[in-house]
C-alpha cells in the first residue's frame, strides 16, 4: 500500500507538471518542482534536529516509568474492564494483560513499545482462535480500538509544532484530547453494537459512566468559554498535564528507590536510535508530497473540494488541512509529511495547521495497523473491522474539525 502511494505522488506530479506546461503555458513548473525537491530534503534534517533532542528526552522519562513500574500498575488497574469487553478470553489468559499493557503504552505515548506487546497480544489471541484465518471478536475489538488513536500525550505532535516556529506547541492538546476520545468511543460502541457486548456489566458501567459524566460536565464548562479563553486552557492544560506527568514519573521511581538518572540515560539512548531511523521516511515522504504541491496538484484537489464545500454553504477553512485526513488511513508517514507541509505553506498556528495537527494526534493509520497485527497471524478474513474503524476515524476527523471550529475561531 505505501509503496503505490509514495509511487503514485509522483506520477500525479509529472502529469500535473506536464498540464501546467502544455495546456496553461507555465514553462518554470519543472524548475519549481525540482526545487520543491531540494527544499523538501533540507526540512526533512532540520526535522531531524528536534527529532533527535525531543525524541531523546522523551524515551529517557519513559525509561523511569517502566522501571518504576508504572505501565505494568495500569495494565493491572484495566485488565478487569478487558475481561468483560472480550468473553471469550478466558479470565487470567496472558493476552488480557498484554492487551491492557498496549493501550497503557499507547495512552502514555509509548509507540515503540506498544506495537511489539500488541503483537505479541494479537498472537495469544490467536491461540484461542478456532479458525486461524478468520479474526475472532476479541482480535476485531482490539484492532478497532487500537486503530481509532488511544494516545492522551500526542508528543510527537508538539514536537512537530515546536520545530516549525509554533507559539506554543502544546495548543491543540485539547482538541486532540475531545477528538480522540470521541473516536475512540465510536470504535468501542460500533463494535459493542456488533458484538452484542454487555456494556451495562457494572464493571464496564464503573468505566464508562464516570467518565461520561465527567467528560460531560468538563464539555459543558468549555461551552461557557470564549475561544480566546478556550485557546489558553488548552496551552495551559497541555504544558501542565505534562509536567505532571513527568513529575508524576519521578516521584515514582524516587519511591522505588531507582536510580532516575541512570534510568533516564538508559532510555535517552533508544531515543537517539529512533529518531535517527526516521530520516529516510521523512525525506522520502516529504519530498513527495513537496512534489505534489508543487505541481499543482495538491491545490487542484483542494479546489475541487472546496468548490463542494461552497456550495453545500459550509466554511472553507477546513479544506486545507483535509490532505492529511485523507492520507492518515494509509500511511502516517504520508500524513505526518502533509500535516508538517501545511504548517509550512500556511504556518504552524494557522487554521489549517491546527486542523492538520489534530487530525494527525486523534486518527490512525488503520489499513497499516490491520496489515501489521492481522498479517502478523495470517488471519485473511477481517469481517467487520474495517468498516468499524474506519467509522472510527471519521468520527475522529470530523470532530477534529468540528473541535477546531469552536476553540480557534
Amino acid at each position: 500500500m505505501l509503496n503505490a502511494l509514495w509511487f503514485g505522488f509522483f506520477i500525479v506530479a509529472l502529469l500535473s507538471g506536464f498540464y501546467q506546461w502544455i495546456w496553461l503555458g507555465q514553462s518554470d513548473i519543472f524548475a519549481t518542482m525540482v526545487q520543491s525537491l531540494f527544499d523538501m530534503a533540507k526540512l526533512s534534517v532540520e526535522l531531524m534536529l528536534v527529532l533527535f533532542g525531543t525524541l531523546t528526552l522523551w524515551m529517557g522519562f519513559l525509561q523511569i516509568a517502566e522501571r518504576a513500574g508504572l505501565i505494568d500498575k495500569l495494565g493491572y488497574l484495566l485488565a478487569p474492564l478487558f475481561q468483560r469487553l472480550m468473553p471469550d478470553v478466558p479470565r487470567g489468559h496472558p493476552a488480557l494483560g498484554l492487551i491492557t499493557l498496549n493501550f497503557a503504552a499507547n495512552g502514555l505515548g509509548l509507540d515503540n513499545a506498544a506495537t511489539p506487546i500488541g503483537l505479541r497480544a494479537m498472537r495469544e489471541l490467536q491461540s484461542l482462535n478456532p479458525s486461524p484465518n478468520t479474526a475472532t471478536n476479541a482480535q476485531i475489538l482490539f484492532l478497532v480500538l487500537n486503530a481509532s488513536s488511544l494516545t492522551l500525550l500526542p508528543i510527537t505532535i508538539f514536537m512537530y509544532r515546536a520545530q516549525q516556529g509554533a507559539a506554543d506547541p502544546t495548543l491543540v492538546f485539547l482538541p486532540i484530547l475531545l477528538a480522540t476520545t470521541a473516536s475512540s468511543l465510536a470504535g468501542l460502541l460500533s463494535v459493542a453494537w456488533i458484538q452484542r457486548l454487555r456494556l451495562y456489566d457494572p464493571v464496564v458501567l464503573l468505566w464508562l459512566v464516570p467518565f461520561i459524566v465527567a467528560l460531560g460536565l468538563f464539555m459543558a464548562v468549555l461551552a461557557t468559554l470564549s475561544a480566546t479563553a478556550l485557546t489558553a486552557l488548552s496551552s495551559l492544560m497541555g504544558n501542565l498535564v505534562l509536567l505532571l506527568v513527568i513529575l508524576g514519573f519521578l516521584l515514582a521511581a524516587v519511591w522505588k528507590k531507582i536510580p532516575v538518572y541512570d534510568a533516564f540515560i538508559e532510555g535517552a539512548k533508544g531515543g537517539f536510535e529512533v529518531s535517527k531511523q526516521l530520516l529516510p521516511y521523512l525525506v522520502a515522504m516529504l519530498c513527495a508530497i513537496g512534489l505534489l504541491r508543487a505541481s499543482g496538484a495538491l491545490d487542484a484537489v483542494l479546489a475541487a473540494i472546496r468548490w463542494a464545500a461552497t456550495a453545500l454553504s459550509l466554511d472553507t477553512q477546513f479544506v486545507d488541512a483535509l490532505p492529511t485526513a485523507l492520507a492518515k488511513p494509509f500511511s502516517g508517514g504520508a500524513a505526518r509529511g502533509l500535516m508538517i507541509e501545511t504548517m509550512q505553506h500556511y504556518g504552524p498556528d494557522s487554521f489549517p495547521a491546527l486542523v492538520a495537527a489534530t487530525v494527525q494526534g486523534s486518527t490512525e493509520t488503520t489499513f497499516y495497523v490491520l496489515a501489521v497485527y492481522f498479517g502478523s497471524v495470517g488471519v485473511t478474513r477481517t469481517r467487520y473491522t474495517v468498516g468499524c474503524a474506519l467509522l472510527s476515524d471519521v468520527v475522529g476527523v470530523v470532530t477534529a474539525i468540528l473541535v477546531c471550529y469552536w476553540f480557534f475561531t
